[in-house]
């Protein structure tokens, strides 16, 4: 097998075959179940949702399971320089699940028949799915056992290996934590090309490292995810603020507070004070019926204005008075602009799946798929966010980014330490996400321009010594990375060496080189 895919790997580099003469060679080389494409077939694995980078794999691999995975690992272990990328969705920004004339793993192909299994354990319900499965589909696969999984990201077209590998993060975190602390059980397939169960119990220091690993130390091929009973409806709100203090303040209040007490769902967002249909005051309403008065705010409203979003989950059989008082008694202690109140009600699945219809609507109009998208996600503190606020908010980024820009506090006490997932000190620290649209376009001096402001103003975060950290990382040097990862990078290197010696997983992360095999 070896003999094979050396032979292939040399004759790939001079460019000297058919291409259905190296995608035969390679599958004769792997003995896969599933299939293999190469060359102009293999281009969409060189692309990614940020569309500002783009390399060209030698294969794009599509595995009918963990055996077909680890024989690929396994298989470019023992090659000279290959190695090996998991994709999921392809939803990276920065290339993170590419590798440069490697083998990329479409774990989209894993979700096949079968690959779903509800089980109660101990009184609790566990779904098992696969590390390829959306979490669209999770969404839906659970409802109809009246279940559904604890914590979500905003956006469900995203495969369960892809945010576990990161954290996984949403307005349910400052309740229930990341989605990385809502799995009990990983099957892996490791560097070595060894696919292994792991839990809490079950080579820990493998199943913690996977978890907001970066792909770093294995391919997630299959996780045991906990469920809930699943609420029927949501009542979905949202409160503006002029000043920032008084959002924070709220935001803070609300996720500090016993369950019975509080909201299900508590994020925020910044909106320009003005009438762009995009980034400013029409973004807020949750109804047509519904418009923004702006004789409301205060003469000494700035530039930019805050939006505290809400949602409380109920049943079919609550009465609404029961809605109503759960609602209205939190309410009461908050200090949001008088009449800049919007409510809507709708069900749990439409409420979780909202991002889907503005998807629908962006690729419509050309900026999903077509456009470069320079995002950018951190974790800031407590003690720092008001004057990130001050210096990004309130004057850099004042008239929006053609996107949503998210903040809203998270706590730290529901995050698992063991994880390779790094934080900011304090219980409090606040996300940050920068999710900018820019229109179809090659990329560009636009483009190019919006990925250097998103540098400076991070360079402005470790000139200033703010407590942060990149959330979605993606640095390009030693150095960043071990800055990046602190006290926390001796761990990380160490994990490295267990479980991927060779340094073949993710290679478009840009945190290890692949160390040749001679």
């Amino acid at each position: 097998m070896i003999a094979y895919l050396e032979r292939f790997v040399h004759e790939n580099d001079t460019e000297s075959r058919p291409e259905d003469d190296v995608v035969s060679t390679l599958c004769n080389a792997l003995d896969l179940q599933g299939s293999i494409d190469s060359g102009a077939a293999a281009d969409v694995a060189g692309k990614d949702f940020g569309g500002m980078h783009s390399v060209r794999p030698l294969a794009f691999v599509r595995p009918s399971g963990v055996d077909d995975v680890a024989r690929v690992v396994k298989a470019a272990s023992r090659s000279p320089n290959l190695t090996v990328a998991a994709r999921g969705n392809g939803h990276s920004i920065n290339g993170q699940a590419m590798a440069d004339r490697g083998l990329v793993l479409d774990m989209r192909s894993l979700d096949g028949e079968g690959q779903f299994h509800v089980s109660r354990i101990d009184g609790s319900y566990y779904a098992d799915v696969s590390g390829g499965a959306l979490w669209e589909d999770v969404l839906r696969r659970c409802l109809g056992l009246g279940l559904a999984p604890r914590s979500w990201t905003d956006y469900l077209s995203l495969t369960v290996g892809g945010t576990l590998s990161n954290a996984g993060v949403s307005g349910q975190a400052f309740r229930y934590g990341p989605q990385t602390s809502n799995v009990t059980e990983l099957e892996v397939v490791t560097g070595k090309g060894e696919a292994l169960i792991c839990s809490e119990s079950e080579n820990p220091e493998l199943f913690y490292g996977a978890l907001g690993g970066l792909g770093q130390f294995g391919i997630i091929t299959r996780a045991r995810v906990l469920l809930q009973q699943a609420p029927d409806m949501v009542r979905w709100i949202r409160l503006v603020y002029s000043e920032f203090e008084d959002f924070t303040r709220d935001a803070e209040f609300l996720v500090t507070r016993p369950e019975e007490d509080s909201f299900d769902y508590v994020e925020g967002f910044v909106f320009s004070n003005n009438d762009n249909p995009l980034t400013g005051r029409p973004t807020v309403p949750l109804h047509p019926d519904q418009e923004f008065d702006p004789t409301r705010l205060s003469p000494t409203a700035g530039s930019v204005l805050y939006c505290l979003e809400l949602a409380l989950h109920y049943r079919n059989t609550d009465h609404p008075s029961t809605v109503d008082t759960a609602v209205r008694r939190p309410l009461a202690r908050l200090g949001f602009v008088e009449q800049l109140e919007f409510q809507v009600d709708l069900s749990y699945m439409d409420f979780l799946l909202r991002v889907k219809r503005a998807e629908e609507d962006a690729k419509a109009n050309g900026i999903w798929e077509d456009a470069p998208h320079p995002w950018l996600n951190l974790f800031v503190s407590k003690s720092h966010i008001s004057e990130f606020d001050r210096v990004v908010f309130k004057n850099l980024l004042k008239e929006g980014v053609g996107g949503p820009m998210l903040i809203y506090p998270l706590l730290r006490s529901k995050w698992d330490s063991r994880t390779s997932t790094v934080l900011p000190e304090g219980e409090i620290f606040y996300l940050v996400a920068l999710l900018r649209f820019t229109a179809p376009q090659p990329k560009g001096p636009m483009v190019d321009k919006l990925v250097v402001q998103n540098k400076e103003m991070v360079q402005y975060c470790f000139t200033k010594g703010f407590d942060f950290k990149l959330y979605l990382p993606h640095y390009r040097s030693e150095e960043e990375w071990k800055r990046h990862f602190g006290n926390q990078w001796t761990r990380f290197v160490q994990r490295k060496a267990n479980f991927d010696p060779m340094a073949i997983l993710a290679p478009g992360q840009k945190i290890f080189s692949r160390i040749p095999q001679s």
